[in-house]
């Protein structure tokens, strides 16, 4: 059974730093990419980050510079370190492997 479990969302104010985690199980983590998304109120979810099963990377332009992937094939965990943070990040923030499964979405408040 695949499962995704995300934490270490949270309140946190202009400029700040969160660090996002996701533990996977049930499938073979270094198969597959992984990816984090966002959704925030009246929005569609977007794509902010993607880690490839090799650890090439790419990110959503807005986020360039302020947010890093990373995966630990060992602890079958990927992680999103955002930094800068801004009010217009506020949103809940989803994990999604690539064998076809979202995490349970965690939620992200920038704000003073």
């Amino acid at each position: 059974q695949v499962q995704l479990v995300e934490s270490g969302g949270g309140l946190v104010q202009p400029g700040g730093s969160l660090r996002l985690s996701c533990a996977a199980s049930g499938f073979t983590f270094t198969d597959y990419g992984m990816s984090w998304y966002r959704q925030a109120p009246g929005k569609e979810r977007e794509r902010v980050a993607y880690i490839g099963p090799g650890g090439s990377t790419s990110y959503k332009d807005s986020v360039k510079g302020r947010f890093t992937i990373s995966r630990d094939n060992a602890k079958k965990s990927v992680y999103l370190q955002m930094t800068s943070l801004k009010p217009e990040d506020t949103a809940v923030y989803y994990c999604y492997a690539g064998v076809g499964k979202w995490g349970q979405g965690t939620q992200v408040t920038v704000s003073s």
